[in-house]
């Protein structure tokens, strides 16, 4: 009598070389064709993966459908996932793998214990499971002394993480069963992820996903990024065709800097003083926009339309008035240029500490800046590569940081384009990104506070600033 297989036995033959089948049939969905393709790839033993796209085209979903099949059919196992923040790694990558758990019949469920950063195998937890490891320049060892007969390592936004980590990580991915994973928004035009599409590409099987193409992503999707962006600007390029950005480009602010500073988290003392930033509509379909920023932190945006100058300055009154005196304001400084001034003047009168800015003016450092406006977009851009402080998941302010342009003038001096040149290219003026910079526009803004001393963008922007 023909002695009968066990159900479980009989489930791993059928899915060993096979991951699409395991997601068709398993957890009931269909594979777009890179997915496809990607799985496929796993299975044939392809050791280097890399994957650029857009947003919205399905990666994190892949990495957990290969996750899950490669966690049941390949034994001993160990994957290690990281990113280069604990917000990217498990609000992202680590919440879709635990969803797609989820999705899988009760009977699969069952052979899972899930914590919350890890996932293993209840008959083998130590031998079998997935691990999450935040990927930091300062702890690259993090991904050091993972090995076993199948090791995969899977890097999601990849663009972000440090050189050290990859270098880190290679002793344990050299291996005839260790395969490596590269997924991510292609943010910037260096590093490994970089590498893996050009010098290094014939060593790496790779693919370019990209929002046009992708079924997931809607055509208003594209439209509304096409239009918040404009078509040929960096941002443009890599969150919706996947492509890296170029590198001479005339941006001002990489989006890089953006992205990494919103998925950030930074600790800012009590006693670093809190400035305010008021940029003043000029036109009707302008927002008047307040933007708040103790030291490394900006702590609120807040926005007003159609507010005459009185109604504007009793806003920031109210706004004001309902801080705690420790979260009050040691300065305002209002964009004074045309009917700024007249909001200045009324909050001076009303007793706040408002001060008028006039960006137009001469910069602290004439040689280097055209005006004021130049050299405070360009202490902002330092303060960001200063890679330690946290800006609000704004889309509005990242689609404003990253449009505006730059140039030099005859002279050599930089320059940032005018809302008028902006208006030209069909962009929105940048209000929020403007009040943004002019935190920046006081000694008291820029004093040097603990572990900040050692940024160049501590230094004073303007001297001897008074308010009147």
């Amino acid at each position: 009598m023909k002695k009968e297989e066990n159900p479980f036995t009989e489930f791993l033959k059928r899915y060993y070389y096979d991951p699409v089948a395991f997601v068709q049939h398993v957890l009931k969905v269909e594979p777009d064709q890179w997915q496809t393709e990607f799985l496929n790839a796993i299975a044939s033993k392809e050791r280097r993966i890399s994957i650029r796209s857009g947003h919205g085209t399905g990666k994190s979903t892949a990495a957990s459908w290969a996750m899950l099949w490669y966690l049941i059919h390949r034994y001993p196992v160990k994957i290690v996932v990281t990113a280069p923040t604990s917000a990217q790694l498990f609000d992202a990558l680590f919440a879709e793998l635990k969803r797609w758990i989820g999705e899988c019949p009760a009977v699969i469920q069952e052979l899972f214990e899930i914590k919350s950063d890890r996932v293993s195998l209840k008959a083998a937890p130590s031998d079998a499971f997935i691990s999450c490891r935040t990927s930091r320049a300062e702890t690259p060892e993090a991904l050091q002394g993972v090995h076993a007969d199948n090791v995969m390592l899977i890097c999601d936004e990849a663009s972000g993480i440090p050189e050290a980590v990859f270098e880190a990580a290679a002793g344990s991915m050299s291996g005839e069963n260790a395969t490596t994973i590269l997924l991510g928004n292609p943010t910037r035009s260096s590093g490994m992820f970089y590498d893996t599409h050009h010098r290094m590409a014939n060593e790496w099987w790779t693919r370019k996903v990209s929002c046009v193409d992708s079924p997931r992503v809607s055509p208003e999707y594209v439209d509304e990024m096409k239009k918040r962006y404009g078509e040929e600007s960096n941002a443009y390029y890599v969150r919706v065709l996947g492509e890296f950005p170029r590198k001479d480009d005339d941006t001002a602010i990489p989006l890089e800097l953006v992205e990494s500073a919103q998925t950030r988290d930074v600790v800012v003392d009590d006693d670093v003083p809190i400035i305010w930033g008021l940029d003043v509509a000029r036109f009707g379909s302008n927002d008047s926009v307040l933007v708040k920023r103790q030291g490394r932190m900006v702590t609120g945006i807040q926005t007003w339309k159609q507010l005459d100058l009185m109604q504007l300055s009793g806003a920031v009154v109210a706004e004001f008035e309902a801080c705690q005196p420790r979260q009050q304001p040691a300065q305002i400084n209002v964009d004074s240029i045309g009917v700024g001034g007249g909001v200045t003047d009324r909050l001076q009168e009303l007793h706040l500490p408002a001060v008028g800015i006039n960006t137009a003016e001469a910069p602290s450092s004439r040689s280097t800046y055209l005006n004021l406006r130049a050299e405070l977009w360009f202490k902002l851009k330092a303060w960001l590569e200063a890679r330690d402080c946290k800006l609000p998941k704004d889309d509005d302010l990242l689609a404003e940081l990253v449009a505006i342009k730059y140039k030099f003038t005859s002279s050599g001096k930089l320059q940032i384009e005018s809302k008028d040149e902006m208006r030209k290219r069909n962009m929105a003026s940048p209000d929020r990104a403007d009040a943004l910079c002019l935190t920046f526009a006081s000694d008291a803004a820029t004093m040097i506070y603990g572990r900040e001393k050692n940024q160049s963008w501590t230094q004073p922007i303007r001297r001897n600033l008074q308010m009147v």
